[in-house]
């Protein structure tokens, strides 16, 4: 019977969890969609290419949308168990709710599992393989992507404007070019006219600009000017940087341990990664946390129609990340030690999670006050 019983709920959060694995992830890769498609459409990127860069995105959403889906998959699925009457025929049969734990436990187990390897690998993976991609296919596509009387950041460091785009010939005419690579001496170009290309067999983009001038200025005192007929300007990669500063999101758990106790490293730099660090751990865990607090939100939650429970999920996890950004934020700042920070918001959640359980298998009812009771209450108050 309680094989029977565990298969049952199993297979009722599975089926609620594949679902909003696809909803949510789709709900956060619709920014990113729009922008990929302008690659295709405008820029001519072969659709091959967008689609593994979508690939690469995936952990960086996976590591959120899974624990978001397990929390609508339990809601929702003891919501309808609820709202049946089959916890109520559950309990007549001498089943308790902590008897009603073990299969949703395992469920949560299986997602944090997932979660934690796609933190702990997918995420440094496919944010480094997705900036690659993105560093390349930009320089390879470098000249379809500039836009005359619009100002072009698609090469880090470089901001180029034209006021005519010949796109056929790749010529430019009155063009202002600002170069902060370096920056501790940033050069500012402007030349009468250019062409853009790439170097043949490289992934390198070449400015070759005619009659013009650089001025590059350092310290306060520090100011050149330079007049040229013609200065070809290189764009290549960086040594050993892949096109792209990596940052803490690029970096694994072994990478950022260094990075964090490197005290050639500023504090505020050694602070986030290990916010970022902590995160890896707490982001998975919280699976676990929504396993005891969705449980008896769903019981409770008699109210028919999916979309409550749908609502009741967004505004859990609405309050869940941003208790997790503000501890993220104090941790950063120093305020409050990692450990503390980053795993504050688990604790707080699961200790709710834990007296509504409670609750609810000692048959009380705990519900948050409507807006009609608190304005009655406020109106009596007056």
């Amino acid at each position: 019977m309680k094989r029977i019983l565990n298969l049952y709920i199993i297979r009722e959060i599975a089926s609620l969890f594949l679902l909003g694995i696809v909803v949510f992830t789709l709900i956060l890769l619709m920014g990113r969609l729009i922008k990929l498609t302008e690659m295709v459409v405008s820029r001519g990127v072969p659709f091959a290419d967008v689609a593994r860069m979508i690939a690469c995105l995936m952990p960086s959403f996976l590591v959120f949308t899974l624990p978001m889906a397990f929390l609508l998959a339990v809601l929702l699925a003891f919501g309808r168990l609820s709202s049946d009457n089959e916890i109520t025929v559950l309990k007549a049969g001498g089943v308790s709710l902590l008897q009603l734990m073990p299969p949703v436990l395992a469920c949560a187990i299986v997602t944090a599992a997932l979660s934690l390897v796609v933190s702990l690998y997918g995420v440094p993976w496919g944010n480094s393989a997705f900036k690659e991609m993105s560093y390349r296919l930009l320089k390879q596509n470098a000249a379809a992507t500039v836009r005359e009387k619009v100002f072009w950041d698609d090469m880090p460091g470089i901001m180029l404007y034209t006021d005519h785009y010949d796109e056929a010939n790749r010529l430019l005419k009155g063009v202002l070019i600002h170069d902060g690579r370096d920056s501790a001496r940033p050069l500012t170009i402007f030349a009468r006219q250019g062409r853009i290309g790439t170097v043949q067999g490289t992934e390198d983009t070449r400015i070759v600009l005619n009659d013009g001038s650089i001025h590059k200025s350092g310290s306060k005192d520090d100011y050149h000017l330079v007049h040229f007929d013609e200065y070809i300007m290189m764009i290549s990669r960086p040594a050993g940087g892949g096109g792209i500063g990596l940052n803490e999101l690029d970096m694994g758990v072994g990478e950022l341990n260094r990075q964090i106790s490197n005290p050639a490293l500023p504090k505020p730099q050694r602070l986030k990664m290990a916010a970022e660090l902590h995160s890896r751990f707490a982001l998975p865990f919280a699976s676990l946390v929504f396993a005891v607090l969705a449980m008896p939100l769903g019981i409770q939650n008699r109210r028919s129609g999916k979309s409550v429970g749908f609502s009741l999920s967004i505004a859990i996890l609405l309050a869940y990340y941003i208790l997790m950004s503000l501890m993220k934020t104090l941790v950063e700042k120093g305020t409050l030690p990692p450990l503390v920070g980053m795993w504050a918001p688990n604790t707080v959640f699961l200790a709710f999670g834990w007296f509504m359980l409670r609750m609810a298998s000692q048959e009380r009812s705990f519900s948050l006050p409507s807006w009609q009771d608190l304005t009655r209450r406020f109106g009596k108050g007056a």
